[in-house]
């Protein structure tokens, strides 16, 4: 190999990148690079082309070679890290990092990138550290001012809203500090004080996806009927914007307003024929509001071969009992993503419906779903209940969630501080892993079972407290998860002539499908007991006539 002359190599590719884009850039540099004897400084210069190409992941590799030629360089694993964490490997990220915590103790960037792959690692705590530190070195790093606001609100901190007030003095053009705020001010109960900043942020960034979605939740909260209605007045104020009509049909859906999305679809189409995406869209909800043949024509039309359309497809197939053809699509979206939660959900429908033996492989092998009473449920419910209460006092009704009516509690539960959720979570991993020690043999092919081994972790987790006369989950699934669960905490008394009432149904189709397929069980809500569940499987409850009903659901996933 020769050598390369590091000006002559960026010139050039300075020049592709201007004439042709980074990506052609890369390319580039790639073939240079690999005629030719790089250094760090040039692997580095690469790893910099790929971030603004976008390539992430090609970033990463190249960012690690850098810091493979030149090891005690900090600012090769800080790239490196800020690359994992863009391609969503906040723990690679953190494992990079953590070869050089010496060298980073004295160095903000560092403490801000690890802090930010910390938090979105979901370890808070680690976040807290290091945000505390940067900002220890550099009081004024307007990163790691808004992160550690974030935080603070994620945590229920007492301080939040003094810490994004803060921050704003340092960062006051910074929109998502005063979305973090107005966030802050909702909290704390002054929806009056969360609203006008949310319809200031409407009103300057018409456009951001953020403040749009805010001011939807907050209008559903008021009770207003049409809460979407500032999308039409964002898409008007910038026509060119796709994104807004996208995020539009996604709050409508959310809701089941399957027509009014279809109508938005359509609308975007016309608006931006060169994005197919939008046919698509048309397609999906057309079909979900009951137009099958209006459906049909439109997956005719359409030439658009994304990602997602076989998922989508095979839905509309379902929904017209072409059983065959809604398999060879579940079986194409499985090529591209083996262990996606929503095409094994459909499969095991479909497999049901055709009476295929698989559908016992899959879901009804013994073992897979359980009733089980919470470890140390009597010492920590009594403390944990009435903290929850108090959060539902000032929930709302959630955007794009299986509620239909009730509250659930914001953000991720058990990032809160409060002790009495630390023991609460500790009691339920305890009772997981019971409930894991009781399943059959591993099976790599299967998409629960491959985890029999696996040390198991959570995700997500909220409360929902729903009022009888009416509220109820409506059957859905947890695609981020492994095992979905409700832990029961309060339950209305049985009633005379309501047969089930509030029962939790496994295994019975989302509506939109219309099926006449029964649950595979009901599992009756007991205080004090969760039902837990492979994620493929969907799920809902029974409305119940009176009383009221409060759990806490989690996700459960890979904790390796």
């Amino acid at each position: 190999m020769s050598a390369i002359d590091p000006h002559s190599l960026r010139v050039q590719a300075q020049t592709i990148e201007r004439e042709q884009g980074a990506a052609a850039a890369l390319k580039w540099v790639d073939r240079q690079l690999a005629n030719g004897k790089p250094s760090a400084d040039l692997w580095n210069f690469a790893g910099n082309i790929a971030m603004r190409a976008g390539d992430f992941q090609a970033a990463s590799v190249r960012f690690g070679k850098a810091g493979d030629a030149s090891p005690g360089v900090l600012e090769y694993a800080i790239n490196q890290a800020i690359a994992l964490t863009s391609a969503g490997d906040n723990r690679g990220a953190l494992a990079v990092l953590e070869l050089h915590k010496d060298a980073g103790q004295s160095d903000p960037r560092y403490g801000s990138v690890r802090a930010n792959a910390a938090r979105n690692a979901g370890k808070l705590a680690d976040a807290v550290i290091w945000y505390d530190n940067t900002l220890h070195l550099d009081p004024r790093h307007k990163k790691a001012l808004n992160g550690r606001a974030r935080v603070a609100l994620e945590r229920a901190e007492a301080d939040a809203l003094k810490r994004f007030d803060h921050a704003i003095t340092i960062d006051s053009g910074n929109a998502d500090l005063w979305l973090g705020k107005a966030q802050a001010l909702d909290v704390s109960g002054d929806t009056a004080g969360a609203r006008t900043i949310a319809q200031q942020l409407v009103d300057q960034a018409p456009a951001w996806g953020e403040g749009l979605k805010f001011m939807a939740q907050l209008r559903l909260a008021a009770g207003e009927e049409d809460f979407t209605s500032h999308y039409s007045d964002a898409a008007n104020k910038v026509p060119q914007a796709p994104n807004i009509l996208n995020d539009w049909i996604t709050q409508l859906a959310g809701l089941d307003f399957a027509t009014e999305a279809a109508e938005v679809a359509a609308r975007a189409r016309k608006t931006f024929p060169d994005q197919p995406f939008f046919a698509l869209l048309e397609a999906v909800h057309t079909g979900a509001a009951g137009n099958d043949e209006g459906a049909e024509a439109l997956f005719a039309a359409l030439d658009f071969g994304g990602q997602d359309r076989p998922l989508h497809e095979a839905r509309h197939r379902i929904r017209r009992r072409e059983f065959d053809r809604a398999e060879a699509l579940l079986n194409t979206a499985l090529e591209a993503q083996p262990w996606s939660v929503s095409a094994w959900a459909l499969l095991g429908i479909l497999w049901r419906c055709t009476d295929n033996p698989r559908a016992d492989w899959l879901h009804e092998q013994a073992d897979l779903y359980h009733a089980m009473p919470l470890h140390d449920a009597h010492s920590v419910l009594p403390s944990a209940i009435p903290l929850l209460h108090q959060l539902h006092d000032n929930s709302p009704l959630p955007l794009g969630q299986s509620l239909r009516g009730g509250t659930q509690t914001r953000g991720i539960l058990f990032h809160r501080m409060e002790p009495e959720f630390a023991g609460l979570r500790d009691a339920i991993l305890q009772t997981v892993a019971e409930f894991q020690a009781r399943w059959p043999a591993p099976d790599p092919t299967h998409p629960l079972l491959r985890f029999a081994k696996t040390k198991l972790d959570l995700a997500g987790s909220w409360s929902v407290r729903l009022s009888g006369g009416g509220d109820f989950h409506t059957s859905h699934i947890h695609p981020l998860g492994i095992i979905s669960s409700a832990l029961y905490l309060e339950m209305p008394d049985a009633e005379a002539g309501h047969d089930r009432a509030g029962w939790l149904e496994i295994g019975r189709p989302p509506p939109d499908l219309r099926l006449d397929l029964e649950p595979l069980a009901m599992i009756e809500p007991k205080p004090g007991h969760l039902a837990l569940f492979p994620s493929t499987l969907y799920h809902g409850t029974r409305p119940f006539p009176s009383g009221r009903r409060m759990t806490v659901a989690f996700d459960v996933v890979n904790g390796e």
